[in-house]
């Protein structure tokens, strides 16, 4: 089993970063893809970035590229989501997920396991 637990969110104002955390516990995750997803009120949990297991790969959904960036340190057992120039409507709560995989995953189901997630607001 693989416990997550995220840290970093917070409030912050446009244009304004925030760094992101997922801690991981209970087993390395070093072989593992890691995903970072956000669901707003009202809305289904959506991909944001996913990184490789090696971390020489990753990928974002498009309304974050150039913004955030996935990164991860093995030897930590920690995944990282560096949040910059953050706008209103990324406004979520914030989850990382392990897939027991090599490969990347971008959809909800291919991950196995979830933190508890981290709230992320940005005021106009």
């Amino acid at each position: 089993q693989v416990q997550l637990v995220e840290s970093g969110g917070g409030l912050v104002q446009a244009g304004g970063s925030l760094r992101l955390s997922c801690a991981a516990s209970g087993r390395t995750v070093s072989s593992y893809a890691m995903g970072w997803f956000r669901q707003a009120p009202g809305k289904e949990r959506e991909f944001v970035a996913a990184i490789y297991w090696s971390g020489g790969r990753t990928y974002y959904v498009d309304s974050v590229k150039g913004r955030f960036t996935i990164s991860r340190d093995n030897a930590k057992n920690t995944v990282y989501l560096q949040m910059n120039n953050l706008k209103p409507e990324d406004t979520a709560v914030y989850y990382c997920a392990a897939r027991s995989s090599l490969n990347l995953g971008i959809t909800v189901s291919e991950y196995a396991y979830w933190g508890q997630g981290t709230q992320v607001t940005c005021s106009s």
